[in-house]
């Protein structure tokens, strides 16, 4: 049985909606690193910055998407539930992450070679901004039809833990 497409268009309005958690936490710890912890220096503000600020935020946006979005399918909410969840959605994140950190990079390089924003503080966030779009995309699809997947067992909905 498949899902209808109110109900993945209503999953997805809200899990856009609760990501915007993770987007300021991500954009916004972000530039305080690559402002203040890293100013002028690429490693640190395109790669150890947006790992960090990436993290914290795929943290708090899981807390959201295990308690509030997806929280109907889920049989037990028990400490073991919640850590494996956490374990898929955080490998699911990696995955995201990858894809981010490229696209991110893309973007600055796309960039420089424009001669655009260079010397700006926010150009790294926007670079990470532009980035997420495409890592959000990826995170909705793995957590709607993987993590917090429904299965369908003996004409009954089983609710995945």
């Amino acid at each position: 049985m498949s899902r209808s497409w109110k109900e993945l268009l209503s999953k997805f309005v809200m899990f856009v909606l609760t990501s915007s958690v993770g987007t300021i936490v991500d954009l916004g710890l972000h530039w305080v690193l690559s402002t203040y912890a890293f100013r002028g220096n690429y490693w640190g503000s395109y790669w150890i910055a947006p790992t960090i600020s990436f993290e914290l935020a795929a943290i708090a946006n899981f807390c959201i998407a295990y308690f509030f979005v997806w929280t109907e399918r889920i049989s037990q909410h028990n400490t073991r539930s919640f850590f494996r969840h956490l374990a898929a959605y955080n490998a699911a994140c990696i995955g995201a992450y990858i894809l981010k950190l490229l696209a991110m990079q893309g973007f600055h390089f796309l960039f420089v070679s424009l001669h655009w924003l260079q010397e700006s503080t926010l150009e790294p966030v926007l670079c990470n901004l532009l980035a997420l779009t495409f890592s959000g995309g990826f995170n909705f699809v793995m957590s709607e039809f993987v993590i917090f997947n429904k299965t369908i067992k003996n004409s009954k909905t089983i609710i995945n833990d």
